[in-house]
């Protein structure tokens, strides 16, 4: 079936772009012969009994496309209350809630949700949908077998070994945190050290503190003190002793007299002596 070129340019877009960044479990086929010969692959949802299963979805665009949908059906066989026994798919997307923006990605989206989320009021397998309803565990054992014999590749498709979105977008960080230098902590820590500390006193009066205490003002700060007349009279003698416990030897007014007396007293009896002798002579 033929299309225009610009429904083709879109298709082609679409597809690499599908190719170059594929949602996660979905990866598109095309032929080579025929680029509307389109077929997508999605990975059973893990939780469902599909997990572990590849179901492929067959596209067959019309001359309508894109106002009007693509036709769909699963080629794979599979266990589903949406899902005819000949892989028509029941879901409102292709139908009435169509738009003309959607495409190949949308639509293969809408059955992967399909796959985790099934709807048995608008069923096209009854048995399913009834049985869906009536016994779960019944239904997901019918499932499971289902999908081991039908979609289930002894080698996983190639298609997958190209990464999801998902995957691209987490893998940057993890090779950014692998390359990160091993200084990164030791120059961080260098940074971050607390200066050393201040003296808490002076070296000297005229130089002062070269780091100055937070707390404690620097000397070049504090006021000067004034000295009075009294304090000038009360300050110790220079020969005074620092430490008053020491007992220093301090001679009486007494002690000090007595000689002075001593000599006096034989001052006068040598001259009285003299003056006897000469009386003699």
């Amino acid at each position: 079936m033929s299309v225009t070129p610009a429904v083709l340019r879109r298709l082609m877009r679409e597809l690499s772009e599908l190719r170059t960044n594929p949602p996660e479990g979905i990866r598109v086929v095309t032929n080579e012969d025929n680029m509307l010969d389109v077929t997508g692959i999605i990975e059973g949802p893990e939780g469902t009994p599909y997990a572990g299963g590849y179901f492929k979805v067959r596209f067959q665009f019309t001359e309508e496309f894109p106002a009007a949908p693509p036709k769909c059906w699963f080629s794979t066989k599979i266990f589903h209350p949406n899902v005819s026994t000949t892989g028509e798919i029941c879901v409102n997307t292709l139908k009435k809630d169509w738009k003309s923006s959607y495409g190949i990605g949308h639509i293969l989206l809408t059955v992967k949700c399909l796959l985790i989320y099934p709807n048995p009021e608008s069923a096209l397998d009854e048995e399913a949908g009834k049985l869906l309803l009536e016994d779960y565990n019944s239904y997901c054992e019918r499932a499971r077998l289902i999908t081991s014999v039908h979609a289930k590749p002894k080698v996983r498709p190639a298609e997958f070994n190209v990464p999801s979105q998902s995957e691209t977008s987490a893998t940057p960080v993890a090779s950014t945190s692998k390359v990160l230098p091993p200084t990164t902590t030791t120059i961080s820590s260098k940074a971050t050290s607390p200066p050393p500390s201040a003296p808490s006193q002076p070296l000297h009066p005229s130089t002062p503190n070269t780091y100055p205490s937070p707390t404690t003002p620097s000397p070049t700060s504090m006021p000067e003190k004034k000295t009075t007349a009294k304090e000038r009279l009360s300050s110790p003698s220079p020969l005074g002793t620092a430490n008053s416990n020491i007992a220093v030897p301090v001679q009486s007014d007494t002690a000090a007299s007595k000689p002075v007396k001593r000599a006096a007293v034989s001052a006068g009896a040598g001259g009285e002596k003299r003056k006897k002798a000469l009386k003699r002579l």
